[in-house]
């Protein structure tokens, strides 16, 4: 990742973000949209990591810290850009933001489809917690 930068997202980088995660990210959420992301980046300014190489978006990942658990989301690279180091440095750069945080342990969402998603998380030190299923419900 010679020519990349990795720096918090701003609220006029929003509208490329969301258009880059249709390209680049596996699935959607209910939060997935303008003002899901603007209430993200209000809340917390530093949990939206951008990778860019020179103008480009080519890597994302939302590194949230509610105060107790670091939670990470969206890690996603632009598929022309993977292989080249992208995934593991916004990874690194959401895991020293954990630690200055007083983070002790992240966990992150992998679909169960997205094998070389599971692939990558793994090569990052990451593993499944199988006694554990997330429970989900919507409240709109």
């Amino acid at each position: 990742m010679n020519e990349s930068r990795i720096r918090a997202a701003r609220p006029e980088d929003l509208d490329a973000v969301l258009a880059f995660w249709k390209t680049a990210a596996e699935g959607t959420s209910i939060s997935d949209d303008r003002a899901g992301v603007e209430r993200l980046v209000a809340r917390d300014p530093e949990a939206l990591l951008l990778a860019e190489d020179g103008d480009a978006l080519v890597g994302t990942v939302i590194a949230g810290f509610d105060g107790w658990r670091c939670h990470l989301y969206r890690l996603a690279v632009h598929p022309d850009h993977r292989r080249r180091g992208i995934g593991g440095a916004l990874l690194a750069a959401a895991e020293d933001r954990f630690v200055a945080l007083g983070g002790r342990r992240a966990d992150a969402m992998v679909l169960v489809r997205n094998e070389t998603a599971q692939h990558a998380w793994r090569a990052a030190g990451y593993g499944p917690q199988e006694q554990w299923r997330r429970w989900v419900k919507p409240l709109a």
